[in-house]
């Protein structure tokens, strides 16, 4: 099974945060084939870091390390992700998130992360 880490999962994650689910944290570690995030996701990132509303044990400049030693693949954006991204149903108005859903259904990823809103798309997802 391949994954995509929604944000805040990647962030809990790479913090030790408890409220990362064991079966989340298993399936990271150990039975996922790979692990991606999204380039959206560090877009995020960016932005709330900067604006001084995310703080993280992480400088952001040293994340690109992080995944690396993590063996965390930064998934692109494609123009066909843009296309799902297009006619998605206003279901969740969040952008970054419509981009996670679009990337998990035009690659076949199972999301990790906790978001019920993500229920109302046909995505596979892994929390509990």
């Amino acid at each position: 099974m391949d994954v995509l880490l929604d944000t805040h999962a990647f962030i809990w994650y790479i913090e030790g945060n408890t409220s990362l689910t064991q079966k989340a944290r298993e399936t990271i570690e150990f039975s996922a084939d790979n692990v991606y995030l999204s380039i959206i996701s560090l877009w995020e990132i960016a932005i709330k870091t900067g604006k001084n509303k995310l703080t993280m044990q992480n400088e952001y400049d040293d994340l690109l390390d992080v995944l690396n030693s993590l063996n965390i693949e930064i998934l692109p954006i494609t123009f066909a992700d843009t296309q799902i991204y297009k006619n998605l149903p206003l279901h969740h108005g969040d952008p970054f998130d419509r981009m996670i859903i679009s990337q998990a259904i035009n690659n076949n990823l199972t999301i990790i992360g906790c978001d019920r809103a993500f229920n109302d798309y046909s995505v596979q997802m892994l929390w509990s």
